[in-house]
C-alpha cells in the first residue's frame, strides 16, 4: 500500500583529505562545485557530518556550512551528526532554531556522540562520560527545540532557563535522528524518542537484532510509532561489474583505511578501558583477526557498489532489512580524484536515483513532523 511519498535521495559532503595529498582549499572547492549542482541532478537534500582536527573530514561545522547551502539551494540539509558532547547544549540548541527558521523548515536534525580519542582530547572532554553527557545534553536539546526554552540542572550542566530567540518556529518531532552503532545505543536512542541514522557497518542479521532491541524500547516508552530510519552509505557506480568491484575494492577500501587512522582502529587501542566505549575496542579485535586489508575488505562488501542494478538491488536489501525513508550516498571520498568523483555522482544521478525517488517511503523531514502532529 502506498504511505503517500517516495524515497528521499541526499548527497553527503564529507571533505576528505587523506594523507594532506591536496591544499584543504582545493577539497573544499571541488566539494563545493558538487554540492552546488546537487540540485539540478534532483537529489532532495546535502548532508555533511562534524570532524575535527585531522585529513579525515574537515567540516568542523555542519551547521554553519548548512546555512551557506539553505541560501544557495532549496535543499533539505541535513546534520549527520552534531556531536553533542564537545558543545554547550543551550548554543546548539540556538544554531539548530536559526539555521530551520532561516530555511523554513528544511533542516533535519542528526546528532551523535563521537569515538575519536583526537577530537575529544582536542576539545578537553573526558571520554569515559561521553555517553551520559550525550544522554544530558539529547535531552536539553530536544525538550528545548519543542518548549522554546532551555532549562537544566543536571551532572554536567546547570542551565538557568533561557528562551531561544527568535523562538523555534517548527516541531523537530519525526526528524530527529542520532547515529547510534553499539549495541548498547540503540535502547537509549529510543529512550530518546528520536530515529536511527545507519552507515551500513555490520552484518544485517546483528542490525536486526539492534533494531529489535530499539523497536522494543520505543514500545515501552511512546505510544507512536518511531520515525523511520534514515541510511548513508559509500558508493562507487560503474557501467562494468567487473571494473565497479575493483574501483569500490580501491576507494571504499581505502576510505575504511581513513577510518582506521582516524580513530586509532588496531594496535594503539584508544577505546581499551574507556567508560561506554566497550563495542568499539571490538572493532580493534576483529580488525587483529583479519587484518586492515580483510576488514576494509569486509567493509565494502557491505556498500551498494557495481552497477546501477547491483547498487539498486543492493539499496533494496538496506530497505527490506531496515524500512528506511532516505538515502543519502557518499559519492566522493578517501581522495579519489576530482574526474572520478563527478563521473561517479553523475552515473548514480542518472541512473539509481529516479529509480529510488519512484520507490514508496514514508515522508522525511518536515513532512514527517506534520504527520506526526497530525496523529497527535
Amino acid at each position: 500500500m502506498s504511505r503517500g511519498h517516495v524515497m528521499h535521495v541526499g548527497y553527503s559532503a564529507v571533505f576528505q583529505n587523506p594523507e594532506n595529498a591536496l591544499p584543504d582549499r582545493e577539497v573544499w572547492d571541488q566539494e563545493i562545485r558538487m554540492v552546488s549542482e546537487a540540485e539540478d541532478l534532483g537529489f532532495d537534500s546535502i548532508w555533511t557530518v562534524e570532524h575535527h582536527f585531522t585529513d579525515y573530514t574537515m567540516c568542523p561545522d555542519p551547521v554553519q556550512f548548512l546555512t551557506w547551502v539553505a541560501g544557495k539551494t532549496n535543499l533539505q540539509l541535513g546534520t549527520a551528526v552534531i556531536v553533542l558532547p564537545w558543545h554547550d547544549p543551550m548554543r546548539v540548541a540556538e544554531q539548530v532554531t536559526m539555521l530551520d527558521n532561516l530555511s523554513d523548515g528544511r533542516l533535519i536534525l542528526g546528532i551523535g556522540r563521537g569515538l575519536a580519542r583526537v577530537e575529544y582530547e582536542g576539545f578537553r572532554v573526558d571520554m569515559n562520560t561521553s555517553r551520559e553527557r550525550f544522554l544530558e545534553y539529547a535531552k536539553m536539546l530536544i525538550e528545548g527545540l519543542e518548549q522554546g526554552y532551555v532549562e537544566h540542572d543536571g551532572e554536567f550542566v546547570t542551565q538557568p532557563r533561557r528562551e531561544i530567540r527568535p523562538k523555534p518556529e517548527h516541531s523537530f518531532k519525526g526528524r530527529t535522528y542520532a547515529a547510534a552503532v553499539s549495541p548498547e545505543g540503540m535502547p537509549l536512542m529510543a529512550q530518546l524518542g528520536i530515529g536511527l541514522l545507519v552507515i551500513p557497518q555490520k552484518p544485517w542479521e546483528i542490525v536486526e537484532s539492534d533494531f529489535a532491541a530499539y523497536h522494543g524500547e520505543w514500545a515501552r516508552h511512546h505510544t507512536a510509532p518511531p520515525p523511520p530510519p534514515l541510511s548513508g552509505g559509500f558508493c562507487w557506480v560503474d557501467t562494468n561489474a567487473e571494473r565497479a568491484e575493483e574501483k569500490a575494492m580501491e576507494h571504499i577500501g581505502n576510505y575504511y583505511g581513513t577510518v582506521m587512522k582516524h580513530y586509532e582502529f588496531g594496535p594503539k587501542r584508544p577505546h581499551e578501558g574507556v567508560k561506554g566505549y566497550e563495542f568499539y575496542e571490538g572493532i580493534s579485535r576483529y580488525i587483529d583477526r583479519h587484518g586492515a586489508r580483510g576488514a576494509a575488505e569486509d567493509f565494502t562488501r557491505l556498500m551498494p557498489y557495481g552497477t546501477p542494478d547491483q547498487v539498486l538491488e543492493k539499496l533494496q536489501v538496506i530497505r527490506e532489512k531496515i524500512d528506511m525513508a532516505a538515502f543519502f550516498p557518499n559519492l566522493c571520498f578517501a581522495g579519489m580524484n576530482w574526474t572520478e568523483a563527478r563521473r561517479n555522482r553523475d552515473l548514480f544521478a542518472a541512473e539509481v536515483l529516479p529509480v529510488l525517488k519512484e520507490w514508496d517511503a514514508p515522508p522525511v523531514g518536515l513532512a514527517a513532523t506534520e504527520l506526526v502532529a497530525a496523529a497527535a
